[in-house]
């Protein structure tokens, strides 16, 4: 009788560990508040996309959460349990056709909570938009969205000089047309977030496209303009990447000749899309270059 109670309360003891892992597990990937990044109507749009919705994996894809037909954008707001102040927006890519939810948006925020980072998932316009530039509503996006979390800083618990943009593949293109396209907002001002500047305070660009022109690869894109005052990043490519490593190069190169302080890693092999799954290539080992280069540049202690 004895030993039966004793695996029963061990069955139960077994029982209530796991229930209360994979709560745990499920609360840390959902957002403490999730916000339309815009009053009503986002700007210039005319109702032609269809009905936001997952889209379903094709043979050969790898399992993730892929988001179609993005017309009401929204911020997942991400808290960790010891906030440090310092947040990052993090823009998913996918071409501005879908966006990668999971492998380059919640998964990436879990990580950022786990040393104390505020994330805030962009959930930006796609696809493009016809007789529009790729990223013209998606940078309308990142701009006011970047303008809410300063205006929100205080109520949020965040330093306003120490918000970050973090983008992938075409969320890392967006990243950089943000970092480098902040001093005129790109639609007609709605209130006062828009009066709140929308210049990110770094930027993390982890193999990110449509950075240089097609044929020479040595041309930075239009949109991407260095100055002096373009904020400091980092840039994490492979050489292998479908997506030319030359993007990150070139505009690494024009950012040291501004003299804005930034840091480039390229690695031999790694291929384009592994957001922060693990594998046997050194560039998986990513995030702890960037936190490591978050500290150096006291953007987190």
């Amino acid at each position: 009788m004895n030993s039966l109670l004793h695996n029963e309360l061990m069955r139960f003891f077994l029982l209530f560990v796991l229930f209360t892992f994979v709560s745990f597990t499920i609360q840390a990937v959902e957002p403490w508040k999730t916000l339309n990044l815009w009053p009503g109507k986002a700007p210039d749009e005319k109702g032609d996309i269809g009905s936001e919705a997952p889209r379903p994996h094709r043979p050969g894809q790898k399992k993730v959460i892929r988001i179609g037909n993005v017309s009401t954008p929204t911020l997942a707001i991400f808290k960790p349990s010891k906030p440090n102040g310092t947040s990052i927006i993090i823009c998913p890519g996918g071409g501005y056709n879908i966006l990668a939810w999971d492998l380059e948006g919640t998964e990436v925020a879990d990580w950022l909570n786990s040393f104390g980072v505020t994330a805030i998932v962009l959930k930006y316009r796609v696809p493009r938009r016809k007789d529009r530039e790729k990223h013209a509503a998606p940078l309308q996006d990142a701009q006011r969205a970047i303008g809410m979390v300063r205006h929100n800083s205080k109520t949020w618990g965040i330093d306003p000089n120490k918000i970050g943009i973090l983008g992938f593949s075409a969320g890392g293109h967006l990243s950089a047309t943000a970092m480098t396209n902040y001093e005129k907002r790109t639609y007609p001002l709605i209130d006062k977030v828009d009066q709140t500047s929308c210049r990110p305070d770094f930027g993390v660009l982890v193999y990110p496209a449509y950075l240089v022109d097609n044929e020479t690869k040595t041309q930075l894109a239009p949109e991407v303009s260095i100055t002096r005052n373009t904020p400091p990043a980092i840039f994490i490519h492979a050489g292998d990447d479908r997506i030319t490593a030359d993007g990150s190069v070139q505009m690494w190169l024009a950012m040291r000749r501004a003299g804005v302080p930034s840091e480039l890693h390229v690695f031999t092999n790694g291929g384009h899309g592994y957001g922060l799954r693990p594998s046997e290539d050194p560039v998986s080992k990513w995030p702890k270059l960037v936190e490591d280069w978050m500290k150096r540049s006291e953007i987190i202690k």
